[in-house]
């Protein structure tokens, strides 16, 4: 890195004053996700969120769900049920719609403010209402809650995935509008509360303007990303293109220059401050890791191409149902798609890059194995043949 003393008031309008290589813009995206140096144990799981900023929420359980495959990844083998109590108890958490549905740490509740007033305002929804359904659902959950859509009367109507109950519709509405939060999940069942409970009352308000939103927003994406584009920043919690461009001279992100980028970038000055230095973390990762959860992202830093193809019809698919992608030495050097049968961890496929890819594969799936209560590991394809005998050793 060039001139680290970058001031952190410089705009966008400035010339960048700091010029990273690429190696330097991938470790510090590393460090800023949490994966190079020291996890922080006595933070836990819930110092991962605070980290992170948010972590998204995924129905696909194969290892196991993606919220708890993500603070694994960075503390290692922490316990399942420990994963869930970080997140829900003592309303530390709430859901909401950022990079998709996720979680996210509650003093970030006033921060989508701008969201919660968007959805408030929109013209028409896909489901309508009957009269008094809304506030029916609301009066229930002050006098019971909270709720599960189906201790709410019902969340289907009968039909297909989504022929929601006008329970359902009338929640999960209140949800958007901030007047319910979903305050945990109950196999994997959103249960909603109001959020005059669920949120401290310093937290509960709208008092942010729309602009004062996106700028917090776009600067905690920033520090989560420690680099980024401006299509980085406004993925992290899907903003537009036009809203990071309003405010980000004002966000306290320092525009700078990566060699190889095409596109303008801006960094965390605290991610400039000090050399990226410390252990690399090697495990398996959720597609939905925010590491990796910007496809476009992950091949610009790491020249690794990755598609989640759980939704490619079988044939289709070139990697797998749920293909995890490994990490090791701060690179992204294959994937796996794993499955479990009984306690055997099985790697239906195994995609390595290079031979140099075996230990860490076999280190990753030895780990990832007992944390899942699995004792022992059974590769079935590796995409190398030459491959298969070395890799089947190593994870004995």
């Amino acid at each position: 890195m060039t001139n680290p003393a970058t001031r952190s008031g410089a705009t966008a309008a400035q010339k960048p004053e700091v010029s990273l290589s690429a190696d330097d813009a991938r470790r510090i995206a590393l460090r800023a996700q949490g994966l190079l140096g020291a996890p922080d144990r006595r933070g836990g799981v819930r110092g991962v969120l605070r980290h992170l900023g948010a972590v998204q929420l995924d129905t696909i359980s194969v290892l196991a769900r993606s919220h708890e495959l993500i603070p694994y990844a960075r503390l290692g083998a922490v316990g399942r049920t420990a994963v869930e109590s970080a997140y829900w108890s003592d309303t530390h958490a709430f859901e909401y719609w950022s990079h998709a549905a996720c979680v996210l740490p509650i003093e970030e509740w006033p921060h989508f403010a701008f969201r919660r007033r968007a959805y408030r305002a929109r013209p028409h929804w896909h489901h309508e209402l009957p009269p008094g359904a809304y506030e029916k659902v609301v009066a229930q959950l002050r006098a019971e809650g909270p709720l599960t859509a189906s201790e709410l009367g019902g969340a289907k109507n009968g039909g297909l995935w989504w022929d929601w109950s006008a329970t359902k519709v009338a929640v999960e509405r209140a949800l958007t509008y901030g007047e319910v939060v979903c305050v945990e999940r109950r196999g994997w069942k959103r249960v909603y509360d109001l959020a005059e409970r669920a949120v401290p009352d310093t937290l509960l308000h709208d008092d942010l303007d729309d602009a004062e939103c996106l700028r917090r927003l776009v600067r905690l994406a920033g520090q989560s990303l420690g680099v980024g584009t401006r299509a980085d920043l406004a993925d992290y919690h899907r903003l537009k293109a036009e809203q990071v461009d309003a405010v980000v001279a004002d966000s306290g992100l320092v525009p700078v220059t990566v060699a190889g980028w095409d596109k303008a970038a801006w960094a965390d000055p605290e991610a400039l401050a000090t050399t990226p230095r410390g252990r690399h973390r090697t495990t398996l990762l959720s597609p939905f890791d925010s590491l990796i959860w910007d496809r476009a992202r992950t091949e610009r830093i790491f020249g690794f191409s990755h598609r989640l193809e759980a939704y490619v019809p079988r044939p289709k698919r070139i990697y797998g149902y749920f293909a995890m992608p490994l990490l090791s030495g701060g690179r992204l050097l294959g994937r796996v798609d794993p499955a479990r049968e009984g306690t055997t961890l099985v790697a239906r496929q195994v995609s390595l890059d290079t031979p140099k890819a075996v230990a860490p594969m076999a280190e990753a799936l030895r780990e990832a194995a007992g944390w899942v209560g699995c004792d022992a590991v059974r590769i079935e394809h590796v995409n190398r043949p030459e491959l298969a005998a070395p890799l089947t050793a190593a994870v004995r």
